[in-house]
């Protein structure tokens, strides 16, 4: 019988394949965090502005959040959208980064079915 523990393993093992494909370039740790952060408020239909982050210190500080979403919108992970008021913007997944989740998804999938 396969323990719940070798079905994650596996997961993480097909994961880390899927994050070697050259499809966008490599996140940083807390790149990553962020990443997760913006995918989870999609998940849950809450819009989600840099401001909005700014209020989560867990993510660093503004100029090290505005630093790391710079660099996560030149590697192709987010976009950021005009919202009514000019001075906001609304952070999004790109189509690319939607597609790495999916791949992921199905990397979840295989590890449970292989178990």
């Amino acid at each position: 019988m396969t323990r719940p523990a070798d079905i994650y393993l596996r997961f993480l093992q097909l994961a880390d394949a899927v994050r070697g494909l050259p499809a966008l370039p490599a996140l940083d740790p807390l790149e990553q965090r962020i990443l997760e952060f913006v995918a989870r408020a999609r998940q849950a239909n809450q819009p989600l502005s840099v401001r909005d982050m700014i209020m989560h210190a867990e993510l660093g500080s503004p100029a090290t959040l505005h630093a790391r979403l710079k660099s996560m919108r030149k590697k192709g992970w987010i976009q950021l959208a005009d919202t009514d008021d000019a001075r906001r913007k609304q952070v999004e997944l790109t189509q690319a980064a939607l597609r790495h989740f999916d791949k992921l998804s199905e990397c979840l999938v295989k590890a449970m079915k292989n178990s």
